[in-house]
């Protein structure tokens, strides 16, 4: 079986269109590569025979060792505001662009090795990643794709036989992720800054062919680019907040062209409503707080049209009319999808936006709370229950006169089953000692994340009271 069955045709668009934003280099050599999950769903997606997968020649391409002939390699060139701070050659340190496959959709999409080795983009890193984190990935990935929130998911996790030095020694991995593409608001800073028009038209060109193709016959193409990605990434992060995530490092190198959820590094799912609520061990300052995250993403996207100025022909204005557009359309994404978690007949902005502050004063579990109101059990989460009736009344007149299935219509959006915070670091540490069945468990559950199911019970409720904070790292 050879491994040109395994992945089908890969292409490399990008390397060849956007000269100058890509290295070619090669994966360091796995000494025992082993398969350790594989999602089979992305596999069938691609059109890649998962059983091709499972042979020893499926996984040494998916750490990126013994490539099909004309398969190249290449390290993604990127800048990136890390913190508030513009880095000028951030890059691919320890991953890989495999190649583009064209899936049974017809989409062109991304196949990316991560933790493959250092690349010229390293800074001095080791350039590997552990079992831990990439699994952290794989489950975000499918936890996010299962509530509906677009997202890079991952085709597999594979051991590579080498232990990986961090606080101590851990199994090595490398994790496979499927993409619409890699495409970045650092990419674009990155090729404005090299000084090249070139550079930067053929990157804006093939962002538009890729994920915007109509916005070709717009009369200003490239203003037209802003204005979708504007458009995407407004709704993006109003799904997050709809769910309670904290994305936990919102760099502009972490902020995709193509409205994915990218990098899910110190990323988790708030418990107890409260708008400070961060996870990244570096983020001392809330800059990425789960309240934050909208103004940051407007943030990063100024920089996205600050880096379009030069292909915009002149000065008039229209890049800060678009940016000005995204508060209004990120609360009208938010409070659209607000009144379908509510089941409400139209969208109630101040309604929905009292609700999250009664939530935080009274300490209520965010996830809990929706299914509890559908239920008819939401008044028992409540130390102040006539702060509760009183919004209660509110939201009760507002409610469509027919409401023979409005509970069912409120749990088709406001799911039973996230990843935990305490539930997805027991189920890692596990991994990292060899025992998959809790990973397992909790990725059974949250992959349908809407429908109840006896005996899942455990998956359903926040840490205990007193439970330490969740802390989550990034580079690891």
């Amino acid at each position: 079986m050879t491994t040109s069955r395994v992945l089908l045709d890969l292409d490399g668009t990008y390397a060849r269109e956007v000269p100058g934003l890509s290295v070619p280099w090669s994966a360091v050599t796995a000494p025992a590569p082993r398969l350790l999950v594989l999602n089979e769903q992305v596999a069938a997606e691609l059109g890649v025979d998962p059983a091709a997968l499972r042979e020893p020649a499926g996984v040494s391409l998916l750490v990126g060792n013994d490539l099909p002939e004309g398969v190249t390699t290449t390290a993604l060139a990127y800048a990136g505001h890390q913190w508030g701070v513009y880095k000028p050659s951030l890059g691919d340190g320890r991953a890989l662009l495999l190649g583009e496959v064209v899936d049974s959709r017809g989409r062109r999409r991304d196949l990316h090795l991560k933790g493959t080795g250092p690349t010229p983009f390293a800074r001095g890193y080791d350039g590997m990643a552990t079992v831990g984190p990439m699994l952290r990935e794989y489950l975000m990935g499918e936890a996010m794709h299962a509530l509906g929130i677009p997202t890079t998911r991952a085709l597999a996790v594979v051991t590579t036989g080498a232990q990986v030095q961090r606080d101590r020694a851990l199994p090595g991995a490398v994790l496979c992720r499927v993409a619409a593409s890699h495409l970045r608001v650092g990419t674009v800073q990155y090729a404005a800054a090299s000084g090249d028009p070139t550079v930067l038209r053929a990157l804006a060109d093939h962002a538009i062919a890729r994920h915007f193709p109509d916005a070709a016959d717009a009369d200003r193409p490239y203003l037209e680019l802003f204005r979708r990605v504007v458009d995407a990434q407004a709704a993006l992060v109003a799904r997050w907040m709809l769910v309670g995530f904290v994305h936990g490092v919102m760099s502009t190198d972490n902020t995709t062209i193509s409205g994915e959820t990218i990098d899910y590094g110190p990323c988790a799912f708030m418990d107890t409503v409260d708008p400070a609520t961060v996870f990244s061990s570096l983020d001392t300052t809330g800059r990425y707080a789960y309240g934050k995250q909208p103004s940051i993403l407007q943030w990063n996207l100024a920089r996205l049209g600050e880096s379009l100025l030069p292909l915009l022909g002149s000065v008039d204005g229209a890049v800060e009319d678009v940016l000005a557009s995204f508060p209004e359309a990120y609360e009208e994404y938010w409070a659209a999808g607000m009144a379908a978690k509510l089941g409400l007949r139209a969208p109630d902005p101040q309604l929905a936006t009292d609700l999250m502050a009664l939530l935080h004063a009274q300490q209520v579990d965010f996830t809990t709370f929706f299914r509890a109101l559908s239920a008819g059990t939401a008044r028992d989460l409540f130390l102040d229950r006539e702060a509760f009736d009183a919004w209660a009344a509110r939201r009760e007149a507002l409610l469509p006169a027919d409401r023979a299935d409005l509970a069912a219509r409120m749990d088709r959006v406001n799911p039973v089953y996230i990843p935990r915070n305490h539930l997805t670091d027991a189920a890692l540490g596990a991994a990292e000692q060899g025992d998959l069945a809790p990973f397992h468990q909790l990725l059974d559950a949250i992959s349908s994340p809407f429908d109840h199911r006896p005996g899942l019970e455990a998956f359903t409720r926040p840490a205990s009271t007193g439970a330490l904070p969740h802390i989550t790292y990034c580079g690891t």
